[in-house]
């Protein structure tokens, strides 16, 4: 059986919608960025160089992209499945704060056993969650998207609870847990940024998924069952297993993600690390089109917005959060293809 990958589109149909989706958060956060700053000029020249003028910012603005790369990926592995995952934030978290507890409690102990088991706590407690929502969808046709959603609505004031109470470091003044031991810490590849090695991770960890997806039997049966789930059951895929490991192993996948925040860039659990982290790898992952090829080169588009407008913050004194709009914008422009493809369709029917 010969499959063949998905690539072999015309480069401009498959670019077009990504392309337009940023240059359209651009020209938004510029204009609002013009219109709220004393010294637009300066302020719009800071917008479009600050995130290549020095390490700290170049060396944030590939990591944002590194920890957005690791859920967005996760969440086109269910969006081609047919499954919609919602519950990104709370995975990212429940991830994050698995990992904080469990390298504090191995303190003192093997380093790359202290890691290992802490990678396999925090993914395989944010994938249960996913996990949980596809076999509600699979063998009770529960709505998955509500479930995960509420889901990580329920986890996200436990974990604040748990990092501002209990147990919170009282050595400090964050709401957070106490900071992992420095040899448990990702070393630094660009100071002072926390740039580190998990961006190869991710860069491979997309590249991996990609080939499985496009380039496997396994991935041919995933994509099948989201495109036509009743031809899929006529074929003897089994479906129902198929939607419930998508789910668990996108919530895995945001997992990945709050793992190497915590053990690259926070070096702890603070209440609110996760903020954002979810929605913005569910946008990366439409910029993508659900192709984890291109995961990566989207998440750096978006992680730029988000770098150079806080840099553009940051210097010119401005009271201005661009990630919501950033979303919402994105957001937009990627649904709207859907709403002319219906339009278009409905016009040949017609006709």
């Amino acid at each position: 059986m010969t499959i063949k990958p998905l690539l072999k589109k015309d480069v401009f149909d498959t670019l077009k919608v990504p392309l337009f989706a940023f240059l359209a958060a651009v020209a938004v956060v510029s204009v609002l960025i013009f219109l709220s700053s004393k010294n637009p000029i300066e302020a719009l020249v800071s917008f479009f160089t600050s995130p290549f003028s020095a390490s700290y910012y170049f060396g944030s603005w590939l990591n944002s992209a590194t920890l957005l790369t690791f859920a967005a990926v996760g969440m086109c592995i269910s969006f081609r499945s047919g499954c919609f995952n919602l519950g990104g934030e709370g995975q990212v978290c429940l991830g994050g704060f698995v990992a904080a507890v469990t390298l504090n409690l191995l303190k003192g102990h093997n380093n790359v056993l202290a890691l290992s088991v802490s990678f396999l706590a925090a993914v395989i407690s944010s994938g249960l969650l996913g996990l949980f929502s596809g076999i509600l969808k699979a063998y009770r046709n529960i709505n998955e998207l509500l479930i995960s959603f509420l889901l990580s609505s329920a986890i996200l004031p436990l974990v604040d609870y748990a990092v501002s109470g209990p147990l919170r470091d009282t050595k400090g003044t964050l709401l957070a847990t106490p900071f992992i031991d420095k040899a448990f810490r990702l070393k630094s590849l660009l100071k002072p940024s926390t740039l580190n090695s998990s961006i190869f991770i991710a860069v491979a960890f997309s590249v991996l998924l990609g080939l499985f997806l496009f380039y496997t039997k396994s991935g041919y049966r995933l994509i099948c069952t989201g495109k036509a789930p009743e031809f899929s059951d006529y074929c003897g895929f089994n479906t129902k297993k198929i939607s419930a490991f998508s789910m668990f192993f996108s919530s895995m996948a945001h997992g990945l993600s709050g793992f190497f925040a915590v053990v690259g860039t926070y070096y702890t659990c603070h209440a609110g690390f996760y903020a954002g982290m979810g929605w913005n790898a569910l946008s990366v992952s439409l910029i993508a089109k659900t192709n984890p090829f291109l995961v990566f080169p989207a998440s750096l588009l978006l992680a730029y917005i988000f770098t150079a407008a806080d840099c553009a913050v940051l210097e010119n004194n401005m009271n201005f959060n661009s990630a919501f709009l950033v979303q919402g914008v994105v957001l937009f422009v990627v649904s709207a293809q859907f709403l002319v493809k219906s339009l278009n369709n409905a016009k040949e029917r017609i006709h």
